[in-house]
């Protein structure tokens, strides 16, 4: 594994854009970033693929166990959300996608950040843009990545677990936002692909029957199979939230992903399965961790935000933002990966129960958030 500086493309931006990647900046921060790549071995692919599939193997193994043991509290969630949750995990409603964040710099196993389980973004840069990119500046290598086609059979996979018939599948996110728009869309095209039928909706158009128990569009048509990009816990702290067991709409993400988003797993996960070389420790209390370098992460936060980093005596990084009240869980700090003084972390997306899939992130800081570049990959 090795960031190469190389030269971008004379017309990058062009390029991107024509592809539907207009939010390749964010608050006029470069996002995409292609004046530099990381190389890997096809060795080192398969260890991150093998890494993100034990994963994922892992944390189904802890909702199972969440779920037999009622282990609610631990996570914040109250007695309604977890007879949803239990619901949707006895019928084994169908997952599409997630991304592991990975600490990986080609010695030694990867090992867990966190599991983007409910809403991950990032998905187009990695299946579309960085491939397209690879197709014209490295056209003889390779890339870890096969999630366009992994999609297009995933939404063919689920098809007899969805509602029968010729219904419509929504896909959703808040208005506007350009990149989760995007992320919707894309994977609404997929859908399209596998031969659904699709339309996108924003989530404040959603609305409820209560004569006909039934989310609706405008035009009065019922919503009974719907993808959406917005935060589970979310949506049940809001009026929309008490909806959602009296109606018969299929959610995607199911419900069950909850229990997979929230930083509360990272202890659970340690506690099954300790001294597992993808894991690392991780704990409700600091105390087991002493004075050794950690991470204080919230629960329920997103794109690195709230996050501090301590090297066991005093912090040395911090971030802040809104989920400070939610609780937090504390983590073993692993380095990031450092290639000259810039930091990346590596996110191995999962289609399905199968790792398809990686786009990294990189950083001039320890903490990864929204506006870390995107910098795409190859492997020979």
């Amino acid at each position: 594994m090795r960031r190469r500086e190389i030269a971008p493309r004379p017309n990058w931006a062009e390029e991107i854009e024509a592809l539907g990647f207009d939010f390749n900046a964010l608050d006029g921060i470069p996002y995409w970033h292609e004046s530099a790549c990381y190389s890997f071995s096809a060795d080192e692919i398969d260890i991150v693929e093998a890494a993100a599939n034990e994963l994922h193997r892992l944390c189904l193994l802890a909702v199972g166990r969440i779920v037999a043991e009622r282990l609610y509290p631990r996570f914040g969630l109250s007695p309604a959300v977890a007879a949803l949750i239990e619901a949707s995990w006895a019928a084994r409603q169908p997952a599409i996608y997630g991304r592991f964040d990975l600490i990986y710099d080609g010695t030694g196993a990867p090992k867990l950040l966190e599991y983007n389980a409910d809403t991950p973004t990032s998905l187009f840069e990695a299946a579309i843009v960085q491939w397209n990119w690879r197709e014209q500046v490295f056209p003889q290598s390779d890339q870890f990545n096969s999630l366009h086609e992994a999609l297009v059979e995933r939404w063919n996979a689920v098809r007899p677990q969805l509602t029968p018939g010729q219904e419509l599948l929504y896909v959703t996110c808040t208005t506007p936002n350009a990149e989760d728009e995007t992320t919707v869309q894309y994977l609404g095209a997929t859908a399209i692909e596998a031969g659904y039928r699709c339309k996108f909706i924003p989530i404040e158009e959603v609305g409820w029957d209560a004569g006909r128990r039934s989310f609706v569009d405008l035009d009065g048509l019922p919503i009974r199979r719907i993808f959406k990009l917005y935060p589970w816990e979310w949506l049940v702290r809001e009026q929309f939230g008490a909806n959602i067991a009296r109606s018969a709409a299929l959610f995607l993400e199911p419900i069950w992903k909850m229990l997979l988003s929230n930083k509360a797993i990272l202890p659970i996960l340690w506690e099954m399965f300790p001294g597992h070389e993808n894991l690392l420790p991780a704990y409700t209390d600091p105390a087991p961790l002493g004075d050794r370098p950690s991470v204080r992460k919230p629960l329920l936060g997103r794109e690195g935000a709230n996050v501090s980093i301590w090297d066991g005596r005093r912090m040395v990084a911090e971030t802040q933002g809104p989920y400070a009240g939610e609780g937090y869980v504390y983590q073993a700090f692993a380095e990031p990966t450092s290639f000259g003084g810039v930091h990346c972390n590596l996110g191995a997306w999962m289609i399905g129960d199968t790792c398809h899939g990686m786009g990294i992130r990189e950083d001039d800081g320890l903490i990864m958030g929204n506006a870390s570049r995107f910098v795409p990959h190859i492997f020979e």
